[in-house]
């Protein structure tokens, strides 16, 4: 697919598609410059002649002028049936296809609209476009515009099962200043700096960790996951209520020292580097639900469910706050992907996919996290987007083996993974599993040997999982909230764990060497902790408890903490390499729960490629380990190929032949043994 129809539409006319209330044509309200709205046009809007439901302005007759920045509403009735003091009110709305929006001037209020009454929509922010050669362009308020150049084949990037996910929320990054908690939001060009060595963090200059080292590169990860990059109302949290979904979010784009936002540039520049550095740029989708966007004021019934009317499509769905989006509601009319007349049209699955072109496209994204698909709830829709967004990625260039839609889902639905629905699942039983293994305990009632079983390889699951690329797996995600989801290090705390590291670091080999995609939580690599109580009483909204913990990069100056991150960035950069730990084989080949131990040794690979894990969970140690002829024998140990030598990889050092499998073993305590 060459071009969605309704954005190559968008080159040559202002657009809007289903509004809601036409009994007032709906209009364009349009000029340069935001401080001078006065000065505005008002042009009323046309059905186009082959489509009613789409109402559009040909550019030519909009008096533009050309190389010049625009900023526009589209002023139409409101349909939100939530506001029922405000119903059939008119209000300037955002296009909800805008390509950049301006928060810095708000939709101005019509005069027969009581301010306060309405909603937050009355104040939504301009959309932006710059008119260029006859056309309408996506750009900056400033008017750059993005470059692709020089930006490498997507068929370069890594393979799925080579993959170490980094998951970056920038909006919590907090910093140590003087002895106290600073609290600030993180923006693109913060994420930049994480990858470029000569760049400092803009908006936390003094935090060390953030500057000239791009730590990312040290850490050695090949896949960025940030958390939702698209445009959302909601400035001090995640920002999963997305408001603009086709435009880079505003805040992420308008670090404080900045004369003026950046969104698509930061980005861009963001994605790019991401490439030339060999790393994958993986987008946190949210199409379940929505917050303040446009479209519930131009046309609520069609693309969203009223909470409480009874319609079947809020059943068992949460939207936490936003807007349900609405999957079923099916009519014919004009298909914005294909420019034709459909029996069959779903508007919103039509619009959301539309919204995945631009962000395929356009920002070149390597691949989808859909969030809370169990609040999608609609197999049909989630099966059309995987199959659409590997389309466009073949179109692309890309290989069938480095693309991914992953879902994430509270609880795993296994009719997703049996009929193809979606790629790869987030896979909260490993989380659920390595922390109490890393307090010695077992999980749900299983015995230990099970639990580790099952953590380790994810096929022993019985859940239908065949290949690594199916799971993601991870310590922690971010969402921290409730009991054995913090971060590791509160959750040793709140087990009376005082030796953190060896656990840790013992938490951190099984993540990188169990079948499966690890994923790490961004301040886990070195041993961050909960700076907000998540189980105070006294906090009145439950959703604050996760949503505002930062990542504190302060912490990386403590000594044992750089240890912990150089020991997870050896294991990091060996997984992203190893063909080993790429195959879907693991075997337990020895396992010892005598005496107190519990020992267990896992090979995964065959041949000259060959990875083998011991692991003690437990507080035994070889007595007097430091005597040479202290052993610790494991008798299935592999057979060294002709011409290789054994390397432990968490120390950095070669085993002579004779000493391999009989190493002696310390308390909590892990060893990676490879050939080389």
């Amino acid at each position: 697919m060459s071009k969605v129809d309704l954005l190559r539409r968008k080159e040559t006319h202002f657009i809007l598609w289903r509004p809601g209330a036409i009994d007032i044509p709906p209009t364009l309200f349009i000029g340069k410059s935001t401080e001078s709205i006065s000065q505005f046009q008002e042009i009323t809007l046309t059905p186009s002649p082959s489509f009613p439901e789409l109402w559009e302005v040909d550019v030519a007759n909009c008096n533009l002028e050309e190389n010049q920045v625009y900023f526009y509403w589209f002023k139409v009735r409101n349909t939100d049936p939530y506001s029922l003091a405000s119903f059939n009110q008119v209000l300037y709305c955002t296009d909800p296809t805008a390509y950049t929006i301006d928060r810095r001037t708000r939709a101005p209020i019509p005069q027969n609209v009581t301010a306060g009454k309405t909603g937050i929509t009355d104040f939504d922010p301009a959309s932006v476009i710059l008119h260029q050669g006859g056309k309408l362009t996506p750009c900056d308020p400033d008017g750059r515009v993005v470059d692709w150049t020089n930006d490498p084949s997507p068929s370069l990037l890594p393979s799925n099962n080579s993959l170490v996910i980094y998951e970056l929320p920038t909006r919590w990054t907090r910093v140590t200043s003087r002895n106290t908690i600073e609290i600030g939001n993180g923006t693109f060009q913060d994420a930049l700096a994480l990858l470029v060595p000569e760049l400092s963090s803009t908006t936390f200059p003094t935090v060390a960790a953030l500057n000239n080292r791009a730590h990312l590169l040290e850490l050695g990860t090949n896949a960025l996951e940030l958390l939702p990059p698209a445009d959302s109302n909601q400035v001090d949290n995640w920002g999963y209520g997305t408001s603009n979904f086709f435009a880079a979010d505003y805040d992420l784009g308008f670090p404080a020292a900045s004369k003026s936002p950046s969104a698509s540039l930061d980005l861009v520049e963001l994605i790019k580097t991401c490439h030339e550095k060999s790393i994958r740029f993986f987008k946190d989708t949210v199409m379940a639900f929505s917050s303040g966007t446009a479209i519930r004021n131009i046309n609520f019934l069609d693309f969203f469910v009223k909470s409480g009317s009874g319609d079947p499509e809020q059943d068992g769905r949460d939207g936490f706050g936003g807007d349900l989006i609405k999957y079923n509601f099916q009519t014919s009319g004009y298909d914005p992907l294909s420019g034709s007349k459909i029996d069959n049209l779903f508007p919103s699955r039509a619009f959301l996919k539309a919204y995945l072109f631009h962000w395929m496209t356009y920002y070149r994204v390597d691949g989808l996290r859909l969030d809370s698909v169990n609040n999608i709830k609609n197999y049909d829709f989630l099966q059309e987007v995987k199959d659409f967004s590997r389309s466009l990625w073949k179109e692309r260039g890309g290989r069938d083996d480095n693309f991914l839609v992953i879902g994430e889902s509270i609880g795993f639905q296994r009719a997703m993974l049996d009929q193809k629905r979606l790629d790869s699942f987030w896979n909260e039983d490993f989380k659920n599993r390595v922390k109490p293994a890393v307090v010695g305990k077992s999980y749900g009632g299983e015995s230990f040997e099970t639990s580790i079983r099952k953590m380790i390889d994810c096929r022993n699951l019985n859940l239908g999982f065949t290949d690594g690329s199916q799971v993601i797996n991870y310590i922690t995600s971010h969402d921290v909230e409730g009991e054995g989801a913090e971060r590791l290090y509160s959750y040793l705390d709140f087990n009376r764990v005082f030796d953190k590291e060896k656990r840790i670091k013992l938490a951190f080999v099984c993540l990188l060497t169990a079948v499966g995609i690890p994923m790490i939580l961004a301040g886990d690599e070195f041993a961050d902790q909960m700076d907000n109580d998540i189980f105070s009483k006294d906090v009145k909204d439950k959703s604050d408890r996760k949503q505002v913990d930062p990542v504190n990069s302060s912490r990386l100056d403590d000594d044992w903490r750089k240890r912990v991150f150089y020991y997870v960035a050896r294991l990091v950069k060996f997984r992203t390499t190893s063909k080993a730990l790429a195959v879907n084989d693991n075997n337990f080949i020895h396992l010892d729960f005598n005496q107190g131990k519990r020992v267990l040794v896992w090979k995964r690979g065959s041949g000259d490629n060959i990875v083998v894990v011991v692991a003690n969970f437990s507080d035994w140690g070889t007595a007097d380990p430091l005597n040479p002829n202290s052993q610790y024998v494991i008798p299935n140990w592999p057979n060294l190929p002709s011409g290789k030598k054994w390397r432990e990889i968490t120390q950095e050092r070669d085993v002579p032949n004779s000493f391999a499998g009989k190493e002696p073993i310390f308390p909590w305590e892990a060893k990676v043994y490879t050939v080389v």
